[in-house]
């Protein structure tokens, strides 16, 4: 669990390279400093009051309490949710989950956002959002088991639909950029990014098995074959249509594949992970081409692949999910298909309304949007002290 951790932690240096190598080059170090951010202004909030409220005792379906404020009672030993464990070590793993799902919001509104506004943004939306839709699904709330019973396995829903629907309230907000990025920074630093981001979803998915054992090994090698089929599901609609696959679709490809099989990696067979996984780089990749239509200014397309993958991924575990894989989920059928159609759509729905509040509110008191000149200039000169050169010293 320790070194599951440590592997979603190693996701958002991932996530700075993937997200830095996409914009200009004058945004790079802020855009790679976001994710960095998100590190320290998450974990302290879930230490102070986010895991208490996510998993402290359920009051109405709707929140946890203050019990386990800084931690309290939070040690060697383990709790309900993960008996086999500690509970310190569960609550360190699901911190890790607090800190990236905000993280991938920063994909939206890449190159307009002030640092400061950034800063409280991170933190008020994960206490209005991910705070309460983690404990509804996970926490004893009214979605998960305990209430609806829709299952979410690594968090499809709580992660990665919370995210893109955040995402897309921000595209809205902010409008359509007036200097658009015209090509990447660096496509290497992208598939480095990728890659990374590949090898920590392991830990992602492996880890929320809570032991190492069949449900964890199943969860890992569908984690594999998710993300190997979005990819060549994307590469190959690119080769079709364009007559020649991108470096950058290639790797978008597989976080699709990665998106959708999250929710379902522990719950369901290998054959339907390669299911899942083509329909994510399949759907995805139509998703993403529909936002010039739509005009929805989402540059690094966290909506089309986080949130449509997310989605996918939800609604299809209640198609294939099985007992005989892991005797705490479900066997897939209508019923619980409209179980997993409806923890989708309230996730969609609530992180849209209430992210568009948070940003307004976040908007009111520090200010979000930078200026045509300071766009212009680029975030590292706006918002950022300069870096100071190297210190010389004598022979």
């Amino acid at each position: 669990m320790l070194v599951s951790a440590a592997l979603v932690l190693f996701m958002l240096p991932g996530l700075a390279l993937f997200y830095g190598g996409l914009v200009r080059s004058k945004n790079v170090v802020t855009t790679m400093i976001q994710c960095f951010v998100s590190i320290g202004v998450v974990s302290v909030l879930w230490a102070v009051v986010g895991y208490s409220l996510v998993f402290g005792a359920d009051h109405g379906g709707v929140i946890g309490d203050f019990s386990k404020t800084m931690l309290t009672a939070v040690g060697a030993t383990p709790n309900s949710y993960a008996p086999a464990i500690p509970a310190l070590a569960f609550m360190a793993f699901q911190m890790m989950f607090a800190i990236i799902t905000p993280a991938l919001i920063a994909g939206a509104f890449a190159e307009r956002m002030t640092f400061r506004g950034y800063v409280m943004f991170t933190g008020l939306w994960s206490l209005v959002v991910y705070v309460p839709f983690a404990h509804w699904v996970w926490g004893g709330g009214f979605l998960g088991a305990h209430g609806l019973g829709a299952i979410d396995f690594a968090g499809g829903a709580v992660v990665h639909e919370t995210a893109g629907a955040a995402a897309l309230a921000a595209a809205l907000y902010f409008g359509r950029r007036k200097f658009p990025v015209t090509r990447p920074y660096n496509v290497p630093m992208v598939l480095l990014g990728a890659g990374m981001l590949w090898f920590g979803w392991f830990g992602f998915n492996g880890g929320s098995a809570l032991a190492a054992n069949g449900v964890a090994a199943t969860a890992v090698v569908n984690t594999q074959l998710g993300a190997a089929t979005g990819l060549l599901a994307w590469m190959t609609v690119e080769w079709i249509r364009k007559r020649k696959p991108s470096a950058i679709g290639i790797a978008t490809g597989s976080i699709a594949g990665l998106a959708a099989i999250t929710p379902a990696a522990g719950y369901v067979p290998p054959w339907a992970a390669l299911i899942i996984g083509a329909s994510a780089g399949l759907v995805c990749y139509a998703a993403v081409q529909l936002k010039t239509r739509l005009r929805y200014d989402d540059v690094l397309d966290v909506v089309g692949v986080h949130m449509v993958g997310g989605f996918i991924g939800v609604v299809l575990t209640g198609v294939f999910a099985s007992l005989a894989i892991n005797a705490a989920g479900a066997d897939g059928g209508w019923a619980q298909t409209g179980k997993q159609a409806i923890l989708a759509i309230v996730g969609l729905v609530y992180p849209f309304l209430a992210t568009l509040l948070v940003l307004w509110i976040t908007d009111k008191f520090v200010g979000l949007k930078l200026s045509e000149e300071q766009q212009l200039d680029g975030l590292d000169a706006s918002q950022l002290a300069p870096t100071p050169p190297p210190v010389a010293h004598a022979e």
